[in-house]
């Protein structure tokens, strides 16, 4: 069995042979299926009126106990500063999280998600759950856990460790 990247590969080693292109097998394939996931993620996050930067913030606030500072929101979630803000403007707007000043640091804030907040992420996660688990039903559990491990493993080998 091949696909598109197979495909690709054979064009490569036909024409620079020369090349060891290997490493497109895998970057090629991670980026196919980044944008397979992202459209069928994206898909669940709309029907909650969610996209993926607004989720992340909603569950990196419910996971963490509902209360987080900017600073401890982008060290913990998925989005970049500049995004933070933006998003926190887009979900106080909608009534998700409000964001309050530190007692302890008259310029510093908290974000802490409200209760219509906490409803919206508690409905959408199972859904997100739901969706995760269809797109990884062609692997056998072994396989995920294999998967999941290798993934782990050149994140760290590129400097992604813990927060």
């Amino acid at each position: 069995m091949a696909d598109h990247v197979d495909h690709v590969l054979a064009q490569w080693a036909e024409t620079r042979p020369d090349l060891d292109v290997s490493p497109m097998g895998v970057f090629g394939r991670l980026s196919r299926l980044n944008r397979l996931v992202d459209g069928e993620l994206g898909r669940t996050f709309a029907k909650h009126d969610l996209d993926r930067a607004s989720f992340d913030v909603l569950a990196t606030l419910r996971r963490g106990g509902g209360r987080l500072t900017p600073a401890e929101l982008m060290r913990s979630s998925m989005i970049t500063s500049g995004a933070v803000t933006q998003r926190l403007d887009r979900l106080e707007t909608r009534g998700l999280v409000t964001r309050t000043p530190s007692d302890a640091d008259g310029r510093g804030v908290y974000v802490d998600l409200t209760e219509e907040g906490r409803g919206v992420i508690d409905r959408a996660l199972p859904d997100h759950v739901d969706t995760e688990h269809r797109l990884l039903a062609g692997l056998t559990g072994r396989q995920r856990h294999d998967l999941a491990r290798v993934l782990r493993d050149l994140l760290e080998s590129l400097g992604d460790g813990v927060v």
